[in-house]
């Protein structure tokens, strides 16, 4: 059972990114669960490794939580927030990049890759934040640092895809 315990996290993890979408953007569930997926996140990776259970099944979880709450958060903060045509092409174009970059991956490998890279966590813990501080930041400034970022991250992956350097 001790070696289950961070999957058991990741899977409730996955529960709460389904019951965000039922509760209204920026309310105090919403909030809750948020914070609820985001610590849950950091949890998870922190047992596997202490309960020296850290698996291949573990990590694709794990990146299935975390695709999933990036959905489930677009899915309810998209229809509020009134983004510009810059900053959804920017998106488009870093999404493209990381559909390449697992494409790739599973070309040359015959599996499912994703990079736990520095900049990926980065930018996952910069895109986290973002919807705590919409009321205080203007959405152009954070989003243009975040974009930078994440096409950083997304160019790096790749290529460490490329070159089968594995980050886990």
């Amino acid at each position: 059972m001790r070696k289950n315990i961070a999957n058991i996290i990741t899977g409730i993890r996955i529960l709460c990114n389904i019951w965000l979408l039922f509760f209204p953007v920026f309310s105090i569930q919403f909030y809750i669960l948020y914070l609820a997926c985001g610590l849950s996140d950091i949890i998870d990776g922190s047992v596997a490794r202490k309960t020296k259970s850290v698996t291949a099944f573990g990590s694709k979880l794990d990146s299935t939580a975390d695709f999933l709450f990036i959905g489930a958060v677009f899915i309810r903060l998209l229809p509020v927030l009134n983004l510009p045509r810059w900053l959804w092409l920017w998106s488009i174009m870093i999404g493209i990049i990381k559909i390449i970059n697992v494409t790739i991956g599973f070309i040359c490998n015959s599996r499912y890759v994703v990079e736990h890279t520095c900049m990926n966590k980065l930018t996952g813990f910069l895109l986290f934040f973002l919807p705590m501080t919409i009321y205080f930041v203007e959405l152009k400034y954070s989003a243009t640092v975040i974009c930078t970022i994440a096409l950083f991250s997304a160019i790096q992956e790749g290529y460490y895809v490329l070159i089968g350097k594995e980050i886990i």
